[in-house]
């Protein structure tokens, strides 16, 4: 996945889910958040932006924040982007766990759900829900950054898929490199937390990787261990 033009800013504030001042070239921009979640952890005054540039296209912001300096780790806090990188990978064959699919669609519906991907292979057919992960402590990825119904819902919907007969699979793309480990937030989310395990349980299919970040966009890393407990 790669940004066709890129900007570097300094952060400012934020003024809401959405929006941040960033200020670009010594002038002050407001821009597009493209992550609705906290980052608080990741966008603190002063530190460096990457926004993507949409050019002058009518928009009411020219710009949008996606991504983030951590120190000397670069971070990639687009939620649009682990969907983009996952497909991408399903589609060449980078995901030796699910095989060589023969088929791969975007945001498929099943009876009253509508997960990120499903794809057909030679052992089946599976439905793929995608959760970008943008939350790191002293190497420890985890997910979610903030409380999550949705999240448990869409396990949840997993979960039937399986009994039905398809493959499930939650997958977490690590928005950066560096991590050991990846672990659901239970402190932060603890039904969470117990519905991921019920799923495991259950045949869903935990899968964890971290990702190739530069300025230019993200691309898929490698696989990262799960602990669950």
């Amino acid at each position: 996945m790669v940004y066709k033009k890129i900007k570097h800013g300094i952060f400012c504030e934020r003024l809401n889910r959405f929006i941040a001042r960033v200020k670009v070239d010594d002038v002050i921009e407001t821009v597009h958040v493209k992550n609705t979640g906290r980052c608080r952890e990741l966008l603190q005054p002063g530190v460096t932006v990457i926004l993507e540039d949409a050019g002058h296209t009518g928009r009411k912001t020219r710009y949008s924040l996606v991504e983030v300096y951590k120190g000397a780790t670069l971070i990639n806090m687009d939620s649009q982007a682990p969907n983009h990188v996952v497909y991408e990978a399903l589609c060449q064959g980078k995901l030796q766990e699910l095989g060589t699919p023969v088929r791969v669609a975007k945001e498929v519906t099943y009876g009253k759900s509508r997960f990120d991907l499903y794809y057909e292979n030679e052992n089946g057919k599976g439905f793929i829900e995608v959760k970008g992960v943008t939350l790191e402590d002293k190497g420890i990825a985890m997910f979610p950054d903030a409380p999550t119904e949705r999240g448990a819902k869409h396990l949840m919907e997993l979960i039937e898929a399986v009994r039905e007969g398809y493959q499930g699979w939650i997958f977490f793309l690590i928005q950066m490199q560096g991590v050991s480990v990846f672990r659901p937030n239970r402190a932060m989310d603890p039904q969470f937390a117990q519905v991921l395990q019920l799923a495991q349980k259950c045949g869903v299919r935990v899968l964890a990787y971290d990702a190739v970040v530069t300025e230019n966009g993200m691309t898929l890393g490698h696989p990262v261990p799960v602990e669950l407990e």
